[in-house]
């Protein structure tokens, strides 16, 4: 049993940094780390008690003004699985420069909407989505958890650098930086007091629950979020009008509260999201976790029932959003390519998946301006599709 849950945490690991670096330099220059020494008095500290960091390149001309902060992801832990995860996330082994790429490349062909902005690469440290905030040490482990303190800090930093003063601000994260994203949306905009437009955006951060009726894997998934809450007590940044409901572990997926969200904010989800389906579904017997996490990554070694498992999720998670786009402040774009993120990712904003014969990043574009809005979801009933290779167009 022990070997079986070390594998299947390394396989995890594998995962996460598989979706962080998968497709490497692309377009983007070199852009220096910046490590908040000062956040440590206040006890804004990595996992590890290395200090917090982000990516920063300054703004020019008419985007002087403007803002873009990007949440990293990575997944979660908790207990001593954090002492194998802060190993690929600790400050003390970055790298010490940046490829700013797609929402954050500063060449206008590849990034024409906010190309000259200020904008900012927020490094993940803390494996609690930015939300745990515990005093003490952890015993036995010495993990400090303090994810909250950890954006609080950079937030202060960056406003020093003038996001204060921000004309147009956009709060954007990817995986669970997106589900970052969508708890620290309304709060973020107290600290762009003068933006005249604010808007969030959830890269792949829509996390479902549903129901055990619809989908095998309920009690893995709700278990994931019981263990957030334990050792990070992110229960006390949940949000009120969810938690007055519902029970806090409940209100861990997003699909409880966004559209309690006040803030515009536009969601970017694959039906066949490969770490969702991966980490939380639960394929019937026979069952392997080797072959089901090399299904997960690489659609080639999906055995028929596997493929069946995926549809399943699809099914289920469609339903899902469909019910959140009942809301109008909600824009969307939801394809049925098998992957997780897509600000990262090679084929992720321009080139990217196609619905109704436009990019994400000419739909974020022309979202964020107000130029029009989007909020389309392929409900079309397809096989799941590797688009690494090419872009999968739905017109």
């Amino acid at each position: 049993m022990e070997k079986h849950i070390q594998t299947t945490a390394d396989h995890w690991i594998k995962l996460l940094v598989f979706s962080l670096v998968m497709i490497t330099k692309v377009h983007g220059k070199n852009i220096s780390i910046t490590i908040l020494h000062s956040a440590v008095s206040k006890g804004a500290v990595c996992l590890d008690g290395s200090p917090p960091a982000y990516f920063y390149d300054k703004g020019y001309g008419e985007g002087a003004d403007n803002w873009v902060v990007y949440l990293e992801g990575g997944g979660w832990c908790a207990n001593t699985f954090c002492l194998e995860w802060i190993k690929h996330f600790s400050t003390f082994k970055r790298s010490q420069q940046k490829d700013f790429r797609h929402i954050l490349d500063p060449e206008q062909t590849n990034n024409p909407d906010f190309y000259n902005w200020n904008r900012v690469y927020v490094a993940y440290c803390d494996g609690s989505s930015f939300m745990g905030d515990v005093e003490a040490i952890s015993p036995g482990t010495n993990l400090t958890r303090r994810g909250a303190r950890i954006f609080d800090a950079v937030m202060e930093d960056l406003q020093a650098k003038g996001l204060k003063n921000a004309k147009n601000a956009i709060l954007v994260g990817g995986s669970a930086g997106g589900m970052a994203t969508i708890y620290h949306c309304d709060g973020f905009r107290a600290l762009v007091p003068n933006a005249s437009r604010y808007k969030c955006i959830a890269d792949s951060g829509l996390f479902t629950l549903a129901d055990k009726k619809d989908l095998i894997g309920y009690e893995k998934r709700v278990h994931r979020f019981d263990k957030l809450i334990a050792f990070h007590e992110t229960d006390k940044y949940l949000p009120k009008s969810c938690t007055s409901k519902m029970s806090a572990n409940l209100c861990h997926f997003p699909e409880n509260v966004v559209r309690d969200i006040q803030t515009p904010l536009f969601i970017i989800e694959s039906s066949y999201d490969s770490f969702q389906i991966q980490t939380g579904v639960e394929p019937g017997l026979p069952y392997n976790e080797t072959t089901w996490y090399d299904c997960a990554t690489e659609l080639k070694f999906c055995t028929c029932p596997q493929i069946q498992s995926m549809k399943d999720f699809r099914a289920v998670f469609l339903k899902t959003l469909q019910e959140i786009a009942k809301s109008s402040k909600i824009g969307m774009f939801v394809h049925s390519c098998h992957t997780h993120g897509h600000f990262l990712n090679l084929h992720g904003w321009n080139p990217s998946p196609l619905l109704q014969n436009k990019t994400i990043a000419k739909v974020i574009g022309d979202w964020y301006f107000d130029r029009s809005f989007f909020q389309v979801i392929d409900t079309e009933d397809v096989e799941p599709k590797n688009c690494w290779q090419q872009a999968y167009k739905k017109d």
